[in-house]
């Protein structure tokens, strides 16, 4: 099954969902800490994540935030409060899921199953892709996950080049930021001034200005689209 991390700082609670997972055959680690459960995610080690809020020495909120920096492992959200507001901003933060306390085992190894299968589903469709892509002088590599320019490594964060390759995958097709949001991010509810950020930072690696693009084009109202320059 899944490797689990459950980070909560009550340690009955704790325990008890330790016990519920690891009826369900799932492997379970755990921790009270913010700052070590972003060690525990930073190291790759746990396929899913159960965060609670309430952290003493950091709080839950900013560990997501912090998490979705640097990994896309799914990320259920414990929460006492079910109102719009609550969840809205825990979906915009970056949780795949939330869970209102207090919540049974069953209900919480039903909602692990269902993040796991949406960040598998993408496996399948990915299996026949090309894993080298050349669009003009830039060829983007998925396996090593490395890009070049006219023959010149582009430095990218891991998100530029989630966020290159998919605009490559797709070159001279014009992509919706909703749909970047929902296939690279993973995450539909985040603002799409997200995307804007990323868009510019490549913008410059790759030696371009919005205002005169080469590879980039934003086509207005609809999305963006990597053009196999001329």
């Amino acid at each position: 099954m899944a490797s689990v991390l459950v980070v909560e700082d009550d340690p009955v609670i704790r325990t008890a969902l330790i016990e519920a997972l690891s009826a369900h055959d799932h492997t379970v680690r755990s921790t009270a800490y913010g700052f070590e459960a972003l060690r525990e995610i930073t190291e790759g080690g746990p396929d899913v994540v159960v965060l609670d809020l309430g952290l003493p020495d950091l709080g839950g909120l900013d560990v997501l935030r912090m998490a979705r920096g640097v990994s896309r492992v799914p990320i259920l959200v414990a929460t006492a409060r079910d109102d719009d507001a609550e969840i809205i901003r825990l979906l915009n933060s970056g949780a795949d899921d939330y869970l209102v306390k207090p919540y049974s085992a069953g209900q919480l190894a039903a909602r692990i199953a269902a993040v796991l299968r949406r960040s598998q589903a993408p496996a399948d469709p990915g299996a026949g892709r090309r894993d080298v892509l050349r669009v003009a002088d830039l060829t983007v590599d998925r396996t090593a996950r490395t890009a070049h320019l006219a023959g010149a490594e582009l430095l990218l964060t891991r998100r530029e080049f989630d966020l290159l390759a998919y605009l490559a995958e797709h070159a001279d097709q014009v992509v919706s930021r909703k749909r970047i949001l929902s296939e690279v991010w993973r995450q539909p509810y985040l603002e799409e001034q997200t995307i804007d950020v990323h868009l510019s930072a490549l913008r410059r690696k790759l030696g371009e200005r919005a205002s005169r693009p080469r590879y980039l084009h934003t086509v207005r109202g609809i999305g963006i689209k990597l053009v196999s320059a001329r």
